[in-house]
């Protein structure tokens, strides 16, 4: 059993959110962001450079399909849908529909790691996939210290793990990809977002950048993209708190 690293995630820049959008995935490659927005009706693709105050392009999604993840393999971007059993593929660049392909579960999160695709439906199992076709290879079911992690939302590859937002809390998961423990539990309370309210507006939105433990985090209807660092934090009580899952 891997002993657990506790972290805390200290906001070093908070750059505009265009268009506050109701995210659901959020990738980035060299100051370009790409966004999938959820909502029947107002389900969109949006890409836009860090940093400007609206989105350079956005694609509408049919009213019918609600946009989940996504993750960037090459040229292709992956959207997923929540229960309309269908992925989108997207041509990154042109960001034009190329096709879809069926898919067998919810789809809530998903990233890209080395030569495979995991994905996430909010319980606490995993799914590894063909990035070809998002064909299931094998399941991956996550624990921290012998308990599911349930609520696994969107999805990140750095350092040779899968970040996961824990749904309805101020927690991610450090998840190693093969045996589905969880290595690291990260606090990113100093990046949530108040919104009084709005039970809505919870963190949803992870996003790798090129030094290790560096990260974007936003939320679901935030004015802010943060840029976060982790940083070493003794916290004996994150354990529970990821598994209560209720932000605290």
């Amino acid at each position: 059993m891997h002993r657990v690293r506790t972290w805390r995630a200290e906001v070093v820049r908070r750059f505009p959110h265009p268009g506050r959008g109701f995210t659901q995935g959020l990738i980035a490659d060299a100051g370009t962001v790409w966004e999938s927005v959820g909502g029947y009706g107002a389900s969109a693709l949006c890409r836009f450079r860090l940093g400007a105050a609206g989105p350079e392009r956005r694609a509408a999604l049919p009213a019918r399909l609600f946009a989940e993840g996504i993750c960037r393999t090459g040229d292709v971007i992956w959207q997923l849908t929540w229960k309309e059993r269908v992925a989108l593929r997207w041509d990154a660049r042109a960001l034009e529909l190329t096709g879809q392909v069926p898919y067998n579960r919810e789809g809530w999160g998903i990233c890209a790691a080395d030569g495979f695709v995991v994905t996430s439906d909010g319980s606490s199992e995993l799914v590894r996939r063909d990035p070809q076709d998002l064909g299931s290879q094998a399941v991956i079911h996550v624990r921290a210290e012998g308990r599911r992690v349930q609520g696994l939302n969107d999805l990140a590859w750095s350092a040779g793990k899968i970040w996961a937002n824990v749904a309805g809390t101020d927690y991610l998961a450090g998840v190693d990809a093969h045996s589905g423990e969880v290595t690291d539990i990260v606090n990113a309370r100093p990046a949530r977002e108040r919104h009084l309210g709005d039970p809505q507006a919870i963190m949803n939105g992870i996003a790798a950048l090129p030094g290790d433990g560096e990260f974007l985090l936003t939320g679901k209807g935030w004015r802010a993209i943060r840029h976060v660092r982790l940083r070493h934090a003794r916290d004996r009580a994150a354990r529970d708190r990821l598994l209560a899952g209720v932000s605290r």
